[in-house]
């Protein structure tokens, strides 16, 4: 039995620490950075290079006309911002409907066979001329000052890649917003931390820059194409940086269900992901981005969703070798458990007749993030998992 509490404390740390020991470590760890080193250097306003605007579209006729409006909104130079849509097999009239902007600086690069967002990246950056490129998403709306503060923070030559953030709009009706914003929310702090301690691990892809010369081409058929460029940027010496007030807004996934669908997606590139940097694993060659990076990500997509199930059995099998005796720890941390996944099942039942209540909906929510895993790993090891997008139902704003 000795052996079995060894394993279930081992267990119960790794979940504890993948999800929000990190988070507390990192923040001590920054406070410590700061008296060590004083508080990190403001980004230069002054530094105004050429940008290109790069959006891998499919099928993205319904976004066209507000994402162009919104593009040509920004603040930043007019004459320093370039446009440039690749739209590999779309056939809804997406690639028509942007010619109308080409007087406005909108270059379209149309061929009819679908290719997945990477062949249409790999295909479109050759027409990129700028030193910096910024990857958007067509149904993303961004901030007026998106460009100017990615921009800023490149005038460090260390910095080879920018992240914004990834916002969700929000109505008060809406269950999937609610839980997305409340993750959302926690993962812009741990970036804003990873990135003063040392670097974001990890791009996102709604939002995201880099140095056009540090575009490698990525396999055709990697899932999550923002992690692993920005990934292998940092690989090679420069940071990953973050502004969160360079964001780009969207509507939230119509239902759990749906954002089940992206998740499982994201698992499974996760896990490809982990094969394909197996170097960043070594410590002893990337130093404190292989701690950030296994802290943060590779943990999340291994370790702690299988210990969760584990953790249950050993806690089911010490609490009943205890009689249940309700003066035992084992007992009530076996209680607690029935009781979270009791308010889980609860906010699936909730969410499946249209009624919701807010509490519910962290538990619900985080047992779905972690059962995605488990589906995205099945499908990376079946290969089932298709590089094309299979795009999930947006709330309607």
């Amino acid at each position: 039995m000795l052996t079995l509490k060894i394993i279930f404390w081992a267990l119960l740390f790794i979940v504890f620490y993948a999800y929000l020991g990190y988070g507390i470590l990192l923040f001590f760890l920054v406070k410590i950075k700061r008296l060590v080193k004083g508080r990190p250097r403001p980004a230069d306003n002054t530094y105004e290079p050429d940008v290109t605007l790069f959006v891998a579209a499919y099928n993205e006729k319904d976004y066209v006309d507000a994402k162009v409006q919104n593009s040509l909104s920004l603040d930043y130079p007019k004459d320093k911002i370039k446009m440039v849509w690749v739209t590999d097999g779309s056939d809804d009239g997406t690639p028509e409907l942007l010619k109308k902007y080409e007087n406005q600086g909108v270059r379209v690069y149309h061929k009819p066979e679908r290719g997945g967002k990477i062949g249409a990246m790999n295909r479109g950056m050759q027409f990129v001329d700028t030193p910096i490129v910024i990857f958007s998403d067509a149904n993303t709306m961004l901030g007026p000052e998106s460009i100017r503060r990615i921009v800023n923070l490149f005038s460090s030559p260390k910095v080879g890649c920018v992240s914004g953030e990834k916002r969700i709009f929000q109505k008060e009706a809406q269950s999937a917003a609610t839980t997305e914003g409340i993750y959302w929310k926690y993962e812009s702090k741990l970036k804003k931390w990873d990135a003063e301690l040392y670097s974001v691990v990890g791009a996102a892809g709604e939002l995201f820059a880099i140095r056009t010369d540090l575009y490698q081409e990525v396999e055709r058929d990697t899932l999550l194409d923002d992690f692993i460029i920005s990934l292998r940027i940092a690989m090679n010496g420069y940071t990953i940086q973050y502004d969160p007030e360079a964001y780009a807004i969207e509507a939230p996934s119509a239902n759990v269900k749906e954002e089940l669908k992206r998740k499982v997606r994201i698992a499974a590139g996760g896990i490809q992901s982990i094969v394909r940097l197996k170097p960043l694993l070594n410590p002893l060659r990337y130093g404190i981005l292989s701690f950030q990076y296994i802290s943060h990500r590779v943990l999340r997509w291994t370790l702690a969703p299988f210990s969760l199930p584990l953790l249950f059995i050993l806690n089911l099998i010490i609490a009943l070798n205890s009689g249940f005796d309700m003066n035992n720890l084992y007992t009530w941390l076996f209680l607690g458990q029935i009781l979270f996944y009791v308010m889980a099942l609860t906010g699936w039942i909730l969410e499946s007749k249209h009624l919701r209540i807010k509490i519910l909906f962290v538990p619900y929510y985080f047992l779905i993030m972690n059962y995605a895993v488990f589906l995205g790993f099945a499908r990376y090891l079946k290969k089932q998992q298709s590089v094309n997008w299979e795009r999930a139902q947006r709330a309607k704003a």
